[in-house]
């Protein structure tokens, strides 16, 4: 029954999650984790060094920095400005990383993913809405238009989903590649999380590229250095989880409740014993079939997608504009 068992996520730090679970040490993955109790942060970094950890972990080699809080969708300014500031540093720190330059100077293409129809599957369209765009402006007018001696060429596409367009989103941005030759693609798209507790509260930047749909079951070309040929980091929000996931929660709070039974405890140790793997299959099995493919996201994810994909475009933009870096700045 564990044979096939599989943890539905794009999150990096779940699938490492799932290894401690079973105590299970993974050779070539290294874990790090930083923690703001005044601000409710957690950072989480996962970085994949050998091809053993990345088929251990199901997923390509690189860097995975985590950034979860439960404050990420409020509509509190303060917060969302440090927010941003954090995620900015992180996005510098791997543009260097995987272009050896720093991110003045760069031409950047942003691909957001997903479908704008689709609220929890949004993210994408909307934090590329909200980017400060200035290669038609650096085209026409020349850098010096900007009134900057470095500036950096961003771009932005929304390529749809292939039952929008009938293509693959890599085929579209693959083509805008060739055709713009950018130094750097920075993907960003809605993720499917394996804890209800991460929805639209963590965000995950990697150096290894995103590949749309994968955490839904629905496997898509990736966006990647190999299949772009430049450097691609990957942005996404978990906004969604699927059903057997709140199914197999809900049975670990039974299992809590049964334990503090003085009359069922010995029923809370037996099923207690089980591991997560035998007990998500066993949800799975059991769940009715009309449920098993289905997902779900909060009621009030509208809002949420808003102001998460402000905070994102905001990091951005101070990422790639000589505003935002005096700002960082200043800051520090």
């Amino acid at each position: 029954m564990i044979r096939n068992y599989s943890v539905r996520t794009d999150l990096a730090l779940e699938e490492r999650e799932r290894f401690e679970a079973d105590n299970v040490e993974i050779q070539g993955v290294v874990l790090k984790e930083e923690y703001d109790e005044e601000k409710e942060i957690r950072v989480t970094r996962v970085e994949i060094r050998t091809e053993n950890g990345a088929k251990a972990m199901g997923k390509p080699a690189g860097c995975y920095l985590t950034l979860e809080t439960p404050n990420l969708a409020l509509p509190d300014e303060a917060m969302q400005q440090d927010i941003a500031d954090r995620l900015s540093g992180y996005i510098r720190e791997l543009i260097r990383r995987n272009t050896g330059r720093n991110e003045k100077d760069l031409s950047v293409l942003v691909a957001g993913l997903g479908n704008r129809a689709v609220t929890p599957d949004a993210l994408g369209p909307c934090v590329a809405g909200h980017l400060n765009v200035t290669r038609h402006i650096i085209r026409e007018y020349g850098k010096y238009a900007m009134g900057e001696d470095h500036v950096n060429v961003v771009s932005a596409i929304v390529p749809g989903v292939m039952g929008q367009t009938g293509m693959e989103s890599t085929e579209i941005v693959r083509g805008i590649v060739n055709e713009t030759h950018p130094d750097l693609v920075i993907a960003i798209d809605a993720l499917a999380a394996r804890s209800c507790r991460r929805l639209n509260r963590t965000v995950q930047i990697a150096d290894t590229g995103i590949h749309p749909g994968s955490g839904v079951g629905n496997h898509r070309c990736g966006l990647t250095e190999k299949t772009l040929g430049v450097p691609v980091i990957g942005i996404g929000v978990p906004t969604v989880v699927d059903a057997a996931t709140i199914v197999n929660d809900t049975m670990e709070n039974f299992i809590s409740a049964l334990e503090s039974s003085d009359s069922l405890k010995g029923a809370g140790e037996v099923l207690r014993s089980y591991s997560p793997a035998e007990k998500y299959e066993f949800v799975k099995e059991h769940i009715a079939p009309h449920l098993n493919g289905m997902f779900v996201a909060p009621k009030d994810v509208d809002e949420m997608i808003h102001q998460i994909s402000h905070t994102i475009a905001e990091a951005l933009n101070r990422v790639f504009s000589a505003a935002g870096r005096e700002t960082d700045a200043a800051e520090a």
